[in-house]
């Protein structure tokens, strides 16, 4: 049976639809109906995820359904069995589960915010919607000890040397050596020289259960601000410094050619979080953020699955944002010299 096929099939949903579109990234498929979004988990092995067993597969859904919620509570609704009776294949459908589904309500891509701001469309406005959004939500989030740890020094340098070590053969391909060095030589001092203020922030409550993918194309700017599709595999990935989820949506504006409204939304966010040292935290976490964005893009562009044409585009974009890391890299080091 080729799940994905039979998925693209307008029959397999209980509600109407004219047509089936599928999104991928290099762990899920998504397919957007005319009313509704399925997203269904690849049963892919990356080390610091694991969705190779249908159990796990339908663990994470649920985690991806419950945290979710916190930011969009009127977007994400159930986690469905597909089904296959009868050689047809249905969500939601009789008959035993041979995978599942979460099912979200469909937002209008037009205005999604890498959208808004591709057409020039990006206002201050927004940000300020975003902010009246995000500081109650990290203001609220879980901490305690259990989640301190991952704003230590030692975690934070175990996540930068992880990605490292997960990069190193892109070396000569999609970064030069040079610039591979300057990154991480800029960690590792600012870990090192700050070793202070990142306990501090421990002991300020910085450290929160956080959205862990705040970028972009993770925003809908419609009759509401939707914030959606946070990390639910890896605690670690979600776990931290408030810092280090914002400065993913400023390096991102920055990608965009938005520093001003970048630097903007930093200050803003700063002075509503009563959080002026989140300013000291810019250039190191947008540095990681970036550095982990031309990551995943090198994943894309050595995944088989994806056309040609889409596998080059990610490699260019990796090289884009191993740039951008760099840039923050050299800032950050003449702030701290």
């Amino acid at each position: 049976m080729n799940l994905v096929a039979a998925l693209m099939e307008p029959a397999a949903y209980d509600e109407p639809t004219a047509a089936v579109k599928l999104i991928q990234t290099h762990i899920s498929w998504v397919f957007i109906t005319d009313h509704s979004a399925y997203k269904v988990k690849k049963p892919v092995d990356l080390e610091f995820l694991n969705f190779t067993t249908l159990r796990r597969r339908h663990h994470y859904l649920h985690e991806e359904l419950i945290l979710n919620r916190r930011l969009c509570p009127d977007i994400y609704l159930e986690v469905l069995p597909i089904t296959l009776h009868h050689d047809q294949v249905r969500l939601g459908g009789q008959g035993h589960p041979v995978e599942y589904a979460l099912k979200m309500v469909r937002l209008p891509q037009e205005r999604m915010m890498d959208e808004v701001a591709d057409r020039g469309e990006l206002r201050p406005e927004h940000l300020d919607r975003i902010i009246e959004r995000l500081a109650p939500f990290y203001a609220q989030a879980a901490t305690g000890p259990r989640i301190n740890k991952f704003g230590e020094p030692a975690v934070i340098a175990y996540n930068h040397e992880e990605n490292f070590s997960r990069t190193a053969d892109l070396v000569g391909e999609l970064l030069s050596k040079e610039l591979f060095e300057q990154i991480r030589a800029f960690a590792r001092n600012f870990l090192r020289d700050h070793r202070a203020l990142f306990l501090q922030r421990i002991r300020e409550g910085r450290i929160r259960d956080c959205h862990g993918d705040l970028h972009l194309k993770n925003i809908c700017l419609a009759d509401g601000v939707y914030i959606f599709d946070c990390i639910e595999f890896n605690h670690r990935f979600r776990y931290g410094d408030v810092a280090a989820d914002v400065d993913f949506l400023a390096m991102d504006l920055d990608f965009h050619g938005f520093k001003d409204l970048s630097r903007y939304f930093m200050e803003r966010l700063a002075q509503a979080s009563g959080d002026p040292e989140l300013l000291k935290m810019l250039d190191f976490y947008k540095c990681y953020r970036a550095y982990v964005r031309g990551k995943i893009a090198a994943f894309s562009a050595r995944d088989q699955e994806l056309a040609p044409e889409v596998r080059a585009q990610a490699r260019q974009t990796a090289r884009a944002y191993f740039l951008l890391a760099g840039e923050y890299a050299e800032a950050g080091a003449r702030w701290a010299a």
